[in-house]
């Protein structure tokens, strides 16, 4: 009996038993492998050349039984057309030309999606299907990190109408697989799952690993929309599934800006994670701590010294103490020295940290600023009036921290007298020209003059001095985001606070907690793309 017909006679025993697994175990499409898949290799390039005679053998070694007895299985038209695609794949496939082994397995791979689709005996294929499907996953992975040989696929798909790279190609592959499991009717939505409808959140994990790993997550919204509409609660499924899919939905949520949506998959993920599982918890805790900034809760020590966070802490609770006390100087050191750490991360990541608590920052500054100057009333008439942050005061605080970003020093000057309703540290800040280290100048140039900062490391952006109009636009901007409750008052040119008397201080009425704050704009009734019990 030649080797293939003794692999095929193997393959009629499983579907007659339908065990799903034992067939998954028997196709196997990639090293390592037992010497008898090379064995079939070899008999497949020297006697099944031609296709014809492969579907013969194929449809010979596998017949469609008409009467088939209750708890067994049989062969399908569909099946046939995967097997002889099969058996194709090891006739050519070569495991040293990447490319050409691509597009094998992607062809393997669509073959199966049909046969699963069979609503008789296509649940016998969920397993090899999740095996395949992990295979291509990582070969379009690896093929994508060599831009020569996606070029030349590139090529080969010029003539249709949009080119897609090979990391969308299988995704949307995977994605009939997911529709499959999805549409299939073996049991209520709202029932423990049954057949096919068992493998929806394996399916929607593989597809949105691929499209957030390599920064395609935009292309999963759909999957999520279908997810919502038609998928059994999350909580029917595993844990490890459970896990994966809030983690990777985070994910999805936090590429696209919705930051209290992704803190609520991340946080139900990191909950559900065992503390044994300390790699598992650091992978969730390194994206759910930028979400909470963002959110303006700030991690507790605690946290940072669980073992999950030891990688993370260093960084994170230097932008911690930053946040709180508005310190430009060590948030622009943080970003910079952790720069390569946060990049590894994903670069949505490290935009995030960037640009999204710099309002963050802006508030604490003006507060200190607020701290510092402010002279509380002493009569009944002056506490009638609100209380103000002039904002003359704070473009001398942000003055003095951008020429520390530029690389001016302290210049140790001899102080001077205090000036009426002045706190006397506010005018160690004073850095108006800064050129000779003398007179009302606290801070004298760097020696090779001052630094070139881009974009990204002023306190605004790059070497740009703040005047007047944007320290009041950056004021503005607090207020209309809440962070800030109180008005402009122009005609003194300073920040004026709202409900001093409700809350009993000013600081309290004119920087409102941030968490507070920000979930009154923020908290939605659902998440979407994460289907609860009803």
């Amino acid at each position: 009996m030649s080797v293939t017909v003794k692999f095929l006679g193997g393959i009629h025993g499983i579907l007659k038993s339908l065990k799903g697994d034992a067939l998954r175990d028997w196709l196997k499409v990639e090293p390592p492998l037992p010497q008898e898949y090379y064995d079939l290799a070899a008999e497949l390039k020297s006697s099944y050349q031609d296709d014809a005679a492969l579907e013969k053998v194929v449809e010979s070694s596998l017949p469609e039984e008409d009467d088939v007895p209750e708890g067994q299985g049989t062969t399908w038209p569909g099946f046939h057309s995967f097997m002889k695609d099969y058996l194709e794949y090891w006739r050519d496939v070569d495991f040293d030309n990447l490319l050409g082994a691509h597009q094998l397995l992607t062809a393997l791979t669509n073959s199966c999606a049909t046969a699963l689709n069979n609503p008789t005996y296509g649940t016998i294929m969920l397993e090899t299907s999740m095996s395949l499907c992990a295979s291509l996953s990582t070969l379009s992975v690896t093929l994508n990190k060599h831009p020569d040989l996606t070029r030349k696929l590139a090529a080969f798909h010029s003539g249709e109408e949009e080119r897609k790279s090979v990391i969308e190609i299988t995704a949307e592959i995977m994605q009939k697989f997911f529709t499959t499991c999805l549409t299939d009717r073996s049991s209520p939505r709202y029932a423990k799952p049954t057949g096919k409808k068992v493998g929806i959140y394996i399916f929607a994990n593989k597809t949105l690993k691929l499209l957030t790993m390599n920064s395609k997550s935009y292309l999963a919204a759909q999957l999520l929309t279908n997810i919502m509409a038609k998928s059994p609660p999350l909580s029917y499924y595993p844990a490890s599934q459970r896990v994966t899919f809030l983690y990777l939905l985070g994910r999805f949520h936090f590429n696209h800006k919705h930051y209290w949506r992704a803190a609520q998959c991340l946080q139900e993920a990191y909950l559900q994670t065992p503390p044994y599982f300390q790699k598992h918890r650091r992978i969730v805790l390194t994206y759910l701590i930028p979400c909470m900034f963002i959110l303006g809760r700030i991690p507790s020590q605690t946290l940072l010294q669980r073992p999950e966070a030891q990688s993370m802490a260093p960084c994170y609770s230097q932008l911690s103490l930053a946040i709180r006390k508005g310190d430009y100087i060590l948030f622009q050191h943080t970003i910079k020295q952790y720069e390569g750490w946060l990049r590894r991360r994903g670069f949505p990541l490290f935009i995030t940290l960037q640009y999204r608590i710099r309002p963050l920052l802006w508030r604490s500054l003006s507060r200190r600023a607020f701290i510092l100057t402010y002279t509380p009333p002493t009569t009944e008439e002056d506490s009638r009036k609100a209380a103000v942050l002039k904002l003359e005061h704070l473009k001398t605080a942000m003055t003095f921290v951008q020429k520390r970003l530029e690389g001016y020093l302290p210049a140790n000057p001899t102080p001077k007298g205090r000036q009426a309703g002045v706190n006397s540290y506010l005018l160690k800040a004073v850095s108006n020209s800064a050129g000779t280290g003398t007179g009302d100048s606290t801070l004298v140039p760097p020696p090779g003059g001052p630094k070139h900062l881009p974009p990204s490391e002023g306190i605004l952006s790059g070497n740009m001095a703040p005047d007047d109009l944007l320290v009041e636009s950056v004021v503005m901007s607090l207020i209309g985001q809440d962070l800030l409750h109180g008005y402009i008052a122009h005609t003194q040119a300073a920040f004026a606070v709202m409900g001093t008397k409700q809350k009993g201080s000013a600081v309290a009425a004119g920087w409102p907690k941030v968490s507070g704050v920000i979930d009154a704009r923020a908290v939605e009734p659902v998440v979407p793309g994460w289907v609860k019990d009803e």
